[in-house]
């Protein structure tokens, strides 16, 4: 009896090339089917032949289950990490959506010149410290508007030299101009600053500085 080199009696002949080829897109059709729902697939289309095409791949299928072993195929994984790639450098040179940010209207008062003002010297007695008493007079200040004062640095200034032992002192209320003082004497010299003022009654704001108390004498 003629039998196919290689088989064993009783059983069919050995399983060719081909045979496995098919046997293996069969297995991979079925495993397709259970695992991949082809209508989330951006790639499966129906043409009006009634076949099916891959829209990546650009390929022709007979049936569903062709198309799906297909998509398990060499052809079909490496188009479709060429693709992410590609996506993947596209989104890495669009620019970047700036986050929302909320638009704050500016403010914009008419300033009506500067305020007047007066600076005192005084002495308390309990502290055996001399201050300067600034006094700023703001008649058209606005209701429920106090004065608002700031110490500032020589780096902060483009008006005079700079000069780290000095600081300025900034009062602003609107409508009017802000106004600066200087002291006399160096900073190492008046002492600490931002001492607590007392309240500023409307419309004038007082401030309080020390001042250094005068030097003895024989030491001029």
């Amino acid at each position: 009896m003629d039998r196919a080199w290689g088989s064993k009696p009783g059983s069919g002949g050995a399983a060719t090339g081909q045979n496995e080829a098919i046997d293996r897109r069969d297995r991979l059709r079925r495993l397709a089917l259970e695992t991949i729902n082809l209508a989330k697939d951006p790639y499966f289309k129906q043409n009006h032949y009634g076949t099916y095409e891959c829209i990546l791949c650009a390929t022709l299928h007979n049936n569903e289950g062709n198309y799906l072993a297909h998509t398990q195929g060499k052809k079909h994984q490496t188009n479709l990490a060429k693709r992410a790639a590609l996506e993947a450098k596209n989104a890495s040179a669009q620019p970047q959506p700036q986050p929302h940010k909320r638009k704050v209207s500016v403010r914009r008062t008419v300033k009506i010149g500067r305020p007047g003002y007066r600076v005192t010297k005084q002495y308390d007695p309990e502290l055996k410290q001399r201050y300067l008493l600034f006094q700023i007079e703001y008649p058209e200040i606005e209701d429920n508007i106090k004065p608002r004062h700031r110490f500032m640095s020589s780096y902060e200034q483009k008006v005079q030299p700079y000069d780290k032992r000095y600081q300025y002192l900034l009062v602003a209320a609107e409508p009017y101009e802000t106004i600066s003082f200087k002291p006399n004497k160096p900073q190492s010299s008046v002492g600490a600053y931002g001492l607590p003022p007392p309240p500023p009654p409307l419309p004038m704001a007082n401030e309080l500085w020390p001042i250094p108390p005068p030097p003895p004498p024989g030491n001029m």
